[in-house]
């Protein structure tokens, strides 16, 4: 190891600086630091503020919402960073120095002075036994709505036969004041924009108040390739807001019934919030003792004034990167220009105050977190400091703590130890009576079906744990559209509103459910592990795709087929392997994250097939945009969409999943979709190049010389156009053939080269590539090519991702014979250039 440290050390000596961030000033004189600043994030609170927003400001030295950051000694930050550095795999010690992005100011996700609180009421509700459930105290003010529901909701059945039980449940709430104040910030921030490219007079500046030249400032770092924006809306309306409510039962005899029965509930607009838990535990119990308003309020002020000001803000790309890696220290360098930027703002604050007090005084200390998947603080309460950890990267349709694994475990040990047959459906058993109840599960998710699941005699808790975790699980952190139409619990008083609700998922623990089939589509017993199609489903009518594979000459997979050729060992949809693996990860103590990374692959390939059967069928496809630019040949290569091993796999497992593909076509979750895939089409770094595709050709194909040799030449040209470097691999006949309709990064007048674009180009490639995916094994083939232009081409593409903040990662999981292969081209070039 020590001899390839050494040559390493020798080969980065020779390599070019890496490129500069570009200068924000069109003269190229380097502009001076500018003063860093909280920045302020769109407001997603519905309700109305309990505070106005000057008295969170930082401008009139009041208390913001997040006045402490978490504070260490200094000593020991120092000691934990020496740790966390030579903790570091020793693949990417001889690495002595890494780029991060270009030196952007960064946000934060939940800046200091937001005017939304991180939870908005608090609620207590009691049972009284001649009055039924009853609303106690709803503080900072009363909820809208109806008080009997709620409390209602926050007492569920059978409480009071169990000392603790938890609930959780959503509330729609009307935004209409918060989305006044987000257009009058994106109308501001257009006015900026036309002012810098000089479309507007000089007059609108005189005019602009000082709230608008504060927001202004706030934005400068958007200038340069904005791949994101903080002001869009939310597609599918006004944010959700979640309820975490704790029961608990004190037994009395001084009391009619013999037992008090409480709950409390938390507000938030936070979907993590599980965190929230051990408070709610020590302000129920701090309640029962006075149960006074105070008792909420110091609650309220605690939750409140949580610190995630150094919690930065990540991109879609980042996210799904951060998502789909094990790796502790991904992105954290982002974590430590956050901490620089905090301490700059510190000092400038300190030089314009002046402090008699040695606490004010006392200088700070901040730290990175342990694992950057999460972010470490803090809530006082009572004067007990609670530690909590956000999850840095939310993913969609994810809300609170629950497991995956938990969920699959449940329906798959009765089915292995004793198979039963459903009642055949082509949305539901798609590999027929025998069809694993998760895939069951995962089909009705998909194709909008009406789910129930009943916990009888088991506490709500768990049956709300189960119906997040289906949305989870027919999410992937890719589709949207369950948790807006889920109840992790409601009741029979409630079945009405219920039944109006198309394709819902609720949580129930009364029995009577199970006894009216007309309610539901599939009910998922939590107690035996079961699942049972109802027999009042809707039918599966006959569709054009069904009509047209069967017109090819193709078995569709019907149920009584998929029954067939399960007995005959063919697995057309590839369901009962990925069952099978699935369950020997979990059996291997693989952990939650590489389960939902498992799921997240599927979902990504359902999608791509249903995309490939939108366009075999139909002729086009809503879930793919742009191609027609891919298939272009920009790049000297073309295709897109997923690859095959021949056209007859092909043809056999679209005929396969033709039932569940067309009922998912009719869906809101379809919908939504194709709605993301327009909205992310125009941020996208490459729109020329399927990486996926291409990547996928690598991986699955047996590719002549000629036809890698393309694939990595226009790889490794991505990346360095990207960068605003001519491609070194690129030839006059390829110049020619792309400079006319071909898209490529060259010619794009909406993507200017620079280091932002290749970092982002670097991510849409990182996001292929994940480890569930091999990671950058089947890019280090390259180096093993015949042609010495490709492994040229590839040993600069993969110098890219080292420099890279999260490639480097990547490339320290790379087996030792891949980098000793690049180590040896390496020095080929070194001895060519000779």
């Amino acid at each position: 190891m020590e001899t390839i440290a050494h040559a390493a050390m020798q080969v980065i000596a020779q390599r070019p600086p890496p490129p500069q961030p570009a200068q924000s000033s069109q003269s190229g004189v380097q502009p001076a630091p500018q003063p860093v600043a909280l920045q302020r994030q769109p407001s997603f609170s519905s309700f109305p503020s309990s505070r106005s927003p000057s008295s969170i400001s930082l401008r009139n030295d009041k208390k913001a919402r997040s006045p402490q950051p978490p504070m260490l000694r200094e000593d020991l930050v120092r000691e934990d960073a020496a740790s966390e550095h030579s903790s570091r795999g020793s693949s990417q010690q001889w690495l002595l120095e890494m780029p991060t992005k270009p030196t952007t100011r960064l946000r934060s996700q939940y800046p200091a002075d937001a005017i939304e609180n991180h939870v908005e009421y608090i609620l207590v509700a009691s049972f009284d036994i001649d009055r039924g459930s009853v609303m106690e105290h709803q503080y900072p003010a009363p909820i809208s709505g109806d008080e009997t529901m709620l409390a209602e909701l926050m007492l569920p059945d059978q409480a009071h036969m169990r000392n603790q039980d938890w609930t959780i449940f959503f509330l729609h709430k009307d935004t209409t004041a918060e989305e006044e104040e987000r257009e009058a910030r994106r109308e501001r921030r257009r006015k900026r924009r036309r002012r810098k490219e000089g479309l507007d007079d000089d007059d609108d500046d005189t005019s602009a108040g000082p709230e608008e030249n504060e927001d202004e400032a706030g934005d400068d770092d958007d200038d340069d390739y904005d791949t994101e924006s903080e002001d869009e809306p939310d597609p599918d309306g006004p944010p959700l807001v979640y309820v975490l409510n704790l029961v608990n039962t004190k037994l009395d005899t001084t009391v009619k019934r013999g037992s008090i029965v409480k709950a409390m509930a938390i507000c938030t607009r936070h979907s993590f919030l599980h965190i929230y838990k051990p408070l709610l535990l020590l302000a129920l119990e701090e309640y029962f003792r006075a149960p006074v308003i105070e008792t909420l309020a110091s609650l309220y002020d605690a939750l409140n004034a949580m610190d995630l000001s150094l919690l930065p803000k990540l991109s879609n790309l980042e996210s799904f990167v951060l998502h789909a890696s094990d790796a502790k220290d991904m992105f954290v360098e982002k974590f430590e220009q956050m901490v620089r930027q905090r301490k700059k703002f510190d000092a400038e604050r300190d030089s314009l105050e002046t402090s008699s007090d040695p606490l004010e005084n006392r200088k700070k200390v901040y730290s990175v977190p342990r694992d950057t998947h999460e972010f470490e603080s803090k809530i006082n309460y009572n004067g007990i400091p609670v530690p909590v950890k956000v999850p840095t990267a939310l993913s969609p349709e994810t809300v609170g703590d629950f497991s995956l694994i938990k969920l699959i475990q449940t329906f798959s040990t009765p089915h292995a130890t004793q198979p039963q047959p459903f009642a055949l459906h082509p949305h539901l058993t798609t590999n027929g009576a025998f069809t694993h109840p998760v895939i069951v599960l995962v089909n009705a998710l998909l194709t909008q079906k009406r789910i129930i699941f009943l916990g009888h005699n088991r506490p709500s808790g768990e049956v709300a744990e189960a119906v997040l975790a289906a949305c989870a699980l027919a999410s992937g952190g890719v589709l949207r559209g369950f948790v807006r139409h889920a109840f992790p619990y409601t009741d029979l008083t409630k079945v009405d509103d219920l039944l109006k609700v198309p394709g819902f998922i609720a949580g129930v623990t009364n029995p009577a459910f199970s006894y009216k089939p007309e309610w539901w589509d599939l009910l998922c017993d939590l107690p035996t592990g079961r699942m049972k199609i109802s027999n009042r489903i809707e039918t599966a009518s006959p569709t054009d795709g069904s009509l047209f594979f069967q017109q090819q000459g193709l078995p569709v997979n019907s149920a009584g087929a998929a029954t067939a050729d399960i007995k005959a060992g063919i697995d057309a949809t590839g369901d009962h392997a990925f069952m099978e693996s699935l369950l020997q990860a979990i059996a291997n103590r693989h952990g939650e994250n590489a389960i939902r990374a498992k799921w997240r692959s599927w979902v990504l390939k359902f999608t791509r097939i249903a995309a490939a059967f939108e366009e075999t069928v139909y002729g086009a496809s809503a879930l793919y945009i742009g191609s027609h630019e891919t298939d272009n040949g920009a790049y000297g290569v073309s295709g897109h969409g997923y690859v095959w091993p021949d056209e007859s796999h092909r043809m056999r497992e679209l005929a396969a999943n033709v039932y569940r593909i067309e009922g998912w076509r009719t869906t809101r979750s379809y919908y939504s979709c194709v709605q993301d895939l327009a909205r992310s089409w125009s941020k996208r770094p490459v729109r020329g190049l399927d990486l996926a595709h291409q990547h996928d050709k690598l991986r699955c194909l047996k590719l002549s010389h000629d036809a890698s040799a393309a694939i990595y030449l226009a790889l490794a040209r991505c990346v360095e156009e990207a960068g605003g470097s001519p491609s070194r691999s690129t030839s006059t006949s390829e110049v020619d053939l792309s400079s006319g309709q071909s898209l490529t990064l060259a010619n794009d007048p909406e993507r200017r080269p620079g280091p932002q674009l290749q970092y982002d180009t670097i991510l849409q490639l990182l996001c292929v590539i994940p480890d569930s995916n091999a990671g950058l094994f089947y890019l280090s083939l390259g180096l093993f090519h015949p042609r010495q232009d490709v492994r040229m081409a590839v040993v600069r593409l993969l110098e890219r991702i080292m420099d890279h903040p999260a490639g480097r990662l990547f490339w320290g999981s790379l087996a030792r014979f891949a980098k000793l292969a690049f180590l040896r081209s390496k020095g080929e070039e070194g001895t060519q250039g000779r």
